[in-house]
Parts: structure tokens; C-alpha cells; sequence
């Protein structure tokens, strides 16, 4: 899952991402409105966290120039003002959520957690593919032979994979989905396909089919001809 975090308090900011990471999240940084609106405007995220005061202009500006452009990202507000007004103006503008600081972070982890299976997988917890099930919340993968071990940036391949189910994904799309800001630290591929190639073989040593397909010439694709199921732990 791929998150910005827009703050402009570094140490909170450094804090946020360090958490999210650990929870296996995917997250870039912006501290300014200029360099916010930049990545608004050049990728999409599953959702941005938001603080309204921002150096050179506002959070909620940046929130209505995303809906006007009618992207889709999940937005959750955080912010010092608690008062209702601050928190309905937000919401209205099209906001998924609003957090009050000073907040704790696995709250902060669960409400980003609730946003993006209300609006990627709608609300489910857990995602079935004949005998391969994801869940959402406890960031789990189990396969016929049990529980299947996975990395960070593994247990996100296969998130992508599924949001994107029998649609042919690019090498560039998936390296910039994982790594974002850091996917120009390689002049090669090598490491996308290591992560493929140990996903592909740890889900087959899980007892799954091989979902993962090469398309030559074009990409990957994760190949389900069934119809997947969703549904709430």
C-alpha cells in the first residue's frame, strides 16, 4: 500500500513513516504545499495523510484541488484543531477521516487501515482467492499449507497484484509503486524481480497455484479466473 505523508513537523513526520514501514506500508513525504501538490498531481496513492497547516499554503487547499481533479485517494486529515467546524469543513471537502494531535500511532495505523479496505476492497478484512487468503487487518497471507511468511515489500507486491487482478502491470509501474520516491536507486530491474520470483515461489510452497504470470514483452500479471471473495474477519 502506498501512502504520502504531508507534515510539516519532521520528527512527527519521521515518526508516522516509521510506524507505517513497520506495518508494512509503502510512504513518501512532503513537508511543504509546493512539493504536496507536485506528488498530488504525479502519482496516486491509496491514501494521503494530511495536516491542514502547511509552509506556503493550505491542507484543504491541496484537498480540493485533489477532488476537483477527481482523484480517488483516500484522505485522512490530521490536525492540531479539534473544533467541529475544522473537522466538518474538512469531511465536506471530501476528507475520509479527520485526527485530532496529539494521537497515538496505531490509531493512526488503524484508521489509514480502515480507509484503504472502505476504498480498495470495500470494507472487507479479508480477501479469498480459492485457497489463498489475504487479510487486510492483520496483514496476513495463509495458503492450503498455512500461514506464508512474506516480507514487507512482498506482502505489497501481492496487495498490488490483487487490487489489479488479470490486468498486466508494467515493471515500471510496480517498481514505482513499492518504492516511489527511491525507485531511481537502481539503473536495473534486479530487484523487482527478486521480489517476484521469491513471492511467486513462497506462495507455491504455501500450496497456492501460480498466480503470478510473466507477459513477455509487457509485464506481470496475477492470473485468477475465479471470482474472488471478500469478507469481514
Amino acid at each position: 500500500m502506498k501512502l504520502l505523508v504531508i507534515e510539516d513537523e519532521k520528527a512527527l513526520s519521521d515518526s508516522i513513516v516509521s510506524y507505517l514501514n513497520d506495518n508494512r506500508f509503502a510512504c513518501e513525504t512532503a513537508y511543504d504545499f509546493p512539493s504536496a501538490r507536485e506528488k498530488i498531481e504525479g502519482a496516486e496513492y491509496n491514501c494521503i495523510i494530511l495536516d491542514i497547516t502547511l509552509p506556503k499554503g493550505s491542507g484543504l487547499q491541496l484537498l480540493q484541488e485533489l477532488k476537483s481533479a477527481g482523484k480517488t485517494d483516500g484522505v485522512l486529515i490530521i490536525s492540531a484543531r479539534d473544533s467541529l467546524d475544522d473537522k466538518i469543513e474538512g469531511l465536506n471537502r471530501g476528507a475520509d477521516d479527520y485526527l485530532t494531535k496529539p494521537f497515538h500511532l496505531p490509531e493512526l495505523g488503524a484508521r489509514v487501515s480502515a480507509i484503504i479496505r472502505r476504498k480498495t476492497f470495500g470494507g472487507a478484512s479479508i480477501l479469498q482467492f480459492d485457497g489463498l487468503a489475504i487479510n487486510l487487518h492483520e496483514r496476513t497471507v495463509k495458503g492450503e499449507q498455512g500461514l506464508i511468511d512474506l516480507t514487507r515489500k512482498e506482502f505489497e507486491l501481492l496487495l498490488y497484484f490483487t487490487e489489479n487482478k488479470n490486468k498486466v502491470l508494467t515493471k515500471e509501474a510496480i517498481a514505482e509503486h513499492l518504492w516511489g520516491d527511491h525507485v531511481d536507486m537502481s539503473d536495473n530491474y534486479d530487484f523487482l524481480y527478486t521480489h517476484i520470483k521469491n513471492l511467486r515461489r513462497k506462495l507455491m510452497q504455501g500450496g497456492c497455484p501460480d498466480y503470478i504470470k510473466a507477459i513477455y514483452g509487457m509485464g506481470y500479471k496475477f492470473a485468477y479466473e475465479g471470482t474472488s471473495k471478500q469478507f469481514n474477519a
